[in-house]
């Protein structure tokens, strides 16, 4: 994943003309966190989805208590999220969202009518990120009361899915008590294998 110091962030934050011009080395850079943030998605997607799967319809709804959120108010916030402030702030369709009501929420939403609904939301999402010409990270845009560039924007995304399936899978290991299996480490190379071998 790319990381911040990799780019100019400050120059894309905003700018009294509305956009900068990007060199060709930036469009490059641009073009790869493009890729990374929709891999980042779809990657994160399945393990939502899996962590819905796990957990019975109430469980979804269940709250450690009144400062949390559950899992189904989550998903609903990944959606408003990602509806504002990419398909509608970066690809011009309306924004309808209501944030209050993705919190006060309390179910029940099926867990079928969730999956689906973020499964669409996600798919719109990328394929508006895939779409947006280059020009689109550097303009500015005006999402939820901020002005920021188009990249910017792709990155809070990014960062506040990540964010956010975190706490699904967390509140998902609380009900179950099991290792869910996400992460898996590349496999040690023969040579590494047998320098950390005890004799």
């Amino acid at each position: 994943m790319l990381m911040m110091r990799d780019y100019n962030w400050a120059m894309l934050c905003s700018s009294p003309g509305g956009s900068v011009s990007m060199t060709a080395k930036e469009l490059m850079l641009a073009e790869a966190f493009r890729k990374d943030a929709v891999s980042g998605l779809q990657k994160y997607l399945p393990r939502i989805v899996r962590c819905l799967q796990l957990l019975s319809e109430e469980e979804i709804w269940w709250r450690p208590n009144e400062a949390s959120n559950s899992a189904g108010n989550i998903v609903l916030h990944l959606c408003g999220n990602l509806r504002q402030w990419i398909i509608s702030g970066l690809g011009g369709t309306l924004d309808t969202r209501e944030r209050d009501k993705e919190f006060s929420e309390r179910g029940p939403i099926s867990r079928r009518l969730l999956i689906g609904r973020l499964k669409k939301t996600v798919a719109e999402a990328c394929e508006t990120i895939v779409q947006i010409p280059d020009g689109a990270f550097s303009r500015e845009y005006g999402i939820q009361g901020y002005r920021v560039s188009g990249l910017v924007a792709i990155a809070h995304v990014y960062e506040h899915f990540a964010y956010h399936t975190g706490q699904i899978i967390y509140l998902t290991k609380l009900k179950r008590g099991k290792d869910l299996r996400f992460t898996r480490l590349p496999a040690a190379k023969p040579a590494a294998r047998a320098a950390g071998r005890r004799p």
